[in-house]
């Protein structure tokens, strides 16, 4: 089963608190994971950040809005018990609680309005169209224009010259930690003159080991072949190292042929490419920078 939007959680979290006990949050995750039959890996998965698994982060929302409309109290951080209005609404016997439920309720609409929040109401049944989380739909955004800049790097970068392009390769490398100085780096890189090999560069900056790269300012595919003389040209030099950077793709059967070979071969395609030099900040620069905060709960202890 898919992991439930937050909505569709509400009425299962308020149904497991009608038994007037208070809940703490960890028990009930685990309970509602096993109420919506979720495999482990559902459990594990995370929201993009990492920070956090999805399915308890929707959990958490549903319990804050349900909270807001007044149906959960909050005894202490970490616990959760039903009200009097909580119990009424489950004598109901409501078929679902959402966003559109809950806005019956004034707490819930003023909650709602301090925050600013637009609700898309489908044209045709009048439902919230909203599946996702603050947390989701702020990260949802940020991987949409993440996705936006790494394609326009990677067209950017195919309109560069063949030096320019070893340049960024360098200077890339050396973000990530290879190369010892940019200096150092700038000196090994398109000088070997080697068949199948543009350049050198240290594996670490104390320079224990060398890594050779080759790099394709390509367009076209990256078969087998070009991946076949690449490897031959490390075996020409006793490496045992190097890495193949392309700003297209590689073939099914170059991915195979590398994963088969004694030599380590690590590809990299203008996808990755594009990616690694947003996530190091190469030819980039930030424009604006936005924290997610939450309670510190250590702060309000008191005991």
């Amino acid at each position: 089963m898919a992991i439930p939007d937050y909505q569709s959680i509400m009425l299962p979290l308020l149904t497991l608190a009608a038994d007037e006990e208070v809940h703490p949050s960890r028990s009930t995750i685990e309970a509602l994971g096993r109420k919506f039959d979720l495999t482990e890996e559902e459990r594990k998965e995370l929201l993009p950040s990492g920070k956090q698994p999805t399915f308890d982060n929707r959990v958490g929302w549903a319990r804050t809005y349900m909270t807001k409309a007044g149906l959960l109290e909050s005894p202490k951080r970490g616990l959760f018990k039903i009200t009097d209005r909580g119990k009424q609404v489950l004598a109901q016997n409501p078929k679902t609680i959402n966003i559109q439920f809950l806005e019956q309720f004034p707490e819930f609409v003023e909650f709602r309005q301090r925050r600013q929040e637009k609700v898309e109401q489908n044209k045709e049944n009048g439902t919230p169209l909203i599946q996702e989380t603050p947390e989701e739909t702020l990260e949802s955004a940020y991987q949409v224009l993440r996705q936006g800049l790494a394609a326009e790097i990677l067209e950017t970068v195919k309109r560069c010259s063949p030096e320019f392009f070893e340049q960024l390769v360098v200077d890339l490398l050396v973000h990530m930690g290879y190369g010892g100085s940019r200096k150092e780096a700038g000196e090994a890189v398109g000088k070997t003159g080697d068949g199948g090999i543009d350049g050198i560069i240290k594996e670490d900056r104390l320079g224990l080991g060398i890594i050779y790269i080759q790099a394709k300012r390509w367009d076209n595919v990256v078969g087998r072949p070009e991946i076949q003389k690449f490897a031959g040209a490390l075996q020409g030099q006793r490496a045992r190292k190097g890495i193949f950077l392309t700003t297209s793709y590689f073939s099914k059967e170059a991915l195979t042929y590398v994963s088969n070979i004694e030599s380590k071969i690590i590809l990299i395609d203008g996808a990755r490419l594009s990616d690694l030099m947003v996530d190091h900040g190469v030819g980039v620069t930030t424009e604006a920078v936005f924290e997610l905060k939450r309670i510190d709960s250590d702060y309000f202890s008191e005991e």
